[in-house]
């Protein structure tokens, strides 16, 4: 008996068809809500719960000088955080590149084993050192740098911190991936040939690196737009968030399309600044052909 064999699939089908589940699971956990969030944003029921009509009542409520504070505090809250955590990052990725080459696995180790503890003990881990009788009022007091202890908790300042802890791993791993793969000896023949340290690191470092600065922007940037428990522990509901917004309004009786219809509007500001950003890195950080 002849044993008939299928044929082979094309070599080009073959991506295709190992990434087709996780296309699926996209299609079906992240483009399908989008779609519903951005439909019901825009549709208007009746009391009975019945079709009525398509209107634009819900976006505009949300385009008021209240709404539209809210998303420029979510705004200043994440550009702050993803340019410190860049400020912080990048330094960090450097040495963990080319100074310490010999201990760079445990230094990987120790930036990412957080990772491996919830995210609650974390905040609370923050508490005991922000809190009035912490250690970091306790340290301070120690010093003599203060005589009573200072409101660290439930301030913008406990929330940035947090944020910063909490997000610098997305921005330090990017920057890391991009030196790991820099020529050094481009910067040393940068320096070589007479150009100062600012000099190299603006027209040879920056640009080598520019892909992985991206990454860990947006990693940063985007996901801080949106955040809800950092704010609402560490703020201590004093201040509202795109993020709190839309909690109190799709977890609230019948007000779930007016969470949808505020989470389309603040992800349109977002998108547009998320662009304007990409451009700006561009303009801002020559490519490689001018290095």
């Amino acid at each position: 008996m002849k044993i008939k064999f299928l044929p082979r699939p094309p070599a080009s089908e073959v991506p295709f068809s190992i990434g087709a589940p996780a296309i699926l699971w996209q299609m079906l956990f992240f483009y399908l809500p989008l779609a519903i969030i951005a439909i019901s944003s825009f549709i208007k029921f009746t009391q009975t719960g019945a079709f009525d009509c398509l209107t634009f009542e819900k976006i505009s409520f949300f385009l008021r000088p209240l709404y539209l504070k809210v998303i420029l505090s979510s705004f200043v809250l994440a550009l702050s955080n993803a340019i410190i955590c860049l400020l912080i990052a990048y330094p960090l990725a450097y040495f963990l590149t080319f100074v310490g080459k010999r201990y760079k696995n445990v230094f990987l180790f120790l930036l990412i084993v957080p990772f491996w503890t919830n995210f609650l003990l974390h905040v609370y881990a923050w508490f005991f050192v922000l809190e009035k009788e912490g250690f970091l009022n306790n340290l301070l007091r120690s010093f003599g740098l203060i005589n009573e202890p200072l409101q660290l908790l439930n301030t913008p300042f406990a929330i940035m911190v947090m944020m910063v802890y909490y997000y610098l791993p997305f921005m330090v791993l990017p920057l890391y991936s991009s030196l790991e793969r820099m020529d050094v000896r481009l910067v040393e023949a940068s320096l070589d040939l007479g150009a100062t340290w600012n000099h190299t690191l603006r027209r040879v470092v920056l640009p080598l690196t520019k892909r992985g600065l991206k990454a860990g922007f947006f990693l940063v940037f985007i996901p801080s737009f949106g955040e809800f428990a950092i704010p609402e522990l560490m703020g201590g509901d004093r201040k509202m968030f795109v993020g709190n917004v839309v909690s109190n309004y799709i977890l609230g009786d019948q007000t779930g399309s007016l969470g949808a219809a505020f989470t389309l509007v603040a992800s349109v500001m977002l998108l547009l600044s998320a662009i304007f950003f990409y451009w700006l890195i561009d303009r801002l950080i020559p490519g490689k052909h001018h290095a």
